[in-house]
């Protein structure tokens, strides 16, 4: 659902930028409450585990093909507001990098992709944990859930930026009944990948998944042929649980998708690529302003083979977007600890 330019006019992509730049800065004071000495780093890695998926389309219907959108599967890892910072940094490096997402439509994308999936999904996930049991299983339903509703809901944002600023004269009902159509489709896989990664997190560490927090399922000991809840035990110190072991497993898994899975992605075009080409919202598409980059369209350029120069390109991409998203996010983090610390020292001391 990456907009190009051209498709959205000058007004409109400056009202759309001035949202996204507000959302992002109420993201990175919500961020500071959400983001820990373990936590920080982990985003970064979701981040890149984000652009690594996107880059693997998957087909939904003849001749059209959807991928990940992230902003349900960040929302409930690292938390809404670090999840908006989550996608605006893959968009950013997508748009810079490798000319994937207009440039002056970049305000637009941060807002449908990014605001608006993190927001819907977030809010139907807490909605339903709010009246589901507290299990990890009901930590997968809601997720799985609120992803699923997030793309259609992100289709029809971007239908209503259109009925606002688009360039062409197309029938806004056309539009949003081919965009919710498909992207309904591609909500399915959007669920089953992102419940899939946060049941696999769950599984091995609860306690890194911002939407389980709180949730605990007690061990179970069977005394005199009956089952009992096991004493609790006391939470390992922070210091001891590194998420070291999280943190690779993360990265080379991301690597290994953008590296080489992706080469197998279908080739077909996107939800907003088929819409846009059979109802003619495309007419006036601009050349992308980095069209001349050495990563355009996920390739390096002058490695003629397309296998190792796609393979290349993924693997800059998960490693850049690693770097700026971490880099971030520790800063929002030290600020944070920072402003702890001259609240503390300021604070009259008793007797």
């Amino acid at each position: 659902m990456h907009v190009p330019d051209g498709f959205i006019n000058a007004p409109v992509s400056v009202a759309a930028g001035v949202v996204a730049a507000a959302a992002v800065g109420i993201s990175l004071r919500g961020a500071r409450r959400e983001l820990d000495e373990r936590t920080a780093p982990l985003a970064g890695l979701v981040a890149a585990f984000i652009f690594a998926v996107q880059m693997l389309n998957f087909p939904v219907a003849a001749g059209t093909s959807g991928h990940l959108l992230g902003g349900a599967l960040a929302a409930i890892l690292v938390g809404p507001y670090t999840g908006v910072l989550c996608v605006s940094v893959v968009l950013l490096m997508q748009g810079l990098l490798f000319a994937d997402g207009g440039l002056t439509a970049l305000g637009v994308n941060i807002t449908v992709m990014g605001v608006v999936t993190v927001v819907v999904a977030y809010a139907i996930f807490r909605g339903l944990l709010a009246v589901l049991p507290a299990t990890r299983r009901s930590v997968t339903v809601a997720a799985f859930t609120g992803a699923l509703l997030s793309v259609p809901a992100a289709a029809t944002a971007f239908t209503a930026v259109y009925a606002v600023g688009g360039t062409t004269d197309v029938a806004i009902g056309k539009v949003f009944t081919a965009m919710v159509g498909v992207h309904v489709l591609i909500g399915i896989g959007e669920a089953v990948i992102t419940a899939a990664t946060v049941g696999a997190v769950i599984a091995v560490r609860p306690d890194l998944v911002h939407g389980a927090r709180g949730l605990s399922a007690p061990l179970k000991l069977r005394v005199g042929g009956e089952l009992v809840d096991a004493p609790a035990a006391a939470p390992a110190p922070v210091a001891a649980r590194s998420t070291r072991t999280v943190w690779i497993t993360g990265l080379v898994t991301a690597l290994v998708l953008a590296g080489f899975v992706s080469y197998y992605a279908s080739a077909s075009p996107d939800g907003l690529e088929k819409v846009a080409a059979d109802k003619g919202i495309d007419a006036k598409v601009e050349d992308h302003a980095a069209a001349g980059s050495p990563l355009a369209d996920y390739g390096v350029k002058d490695v003629d083979d397309a296998r190792l120069s796609g393979g290349l390109a993924g693997v800059i991409g998960v490693g850049a977007t690693v770097a700026v998203g971490t880099g971030i996010f520790w800063t929002v983090r030290r600020r944070r600890s920072d402003e702890l610390t001259a609240t503390s020292a300021s604070a009259p001391t008793a007797g």
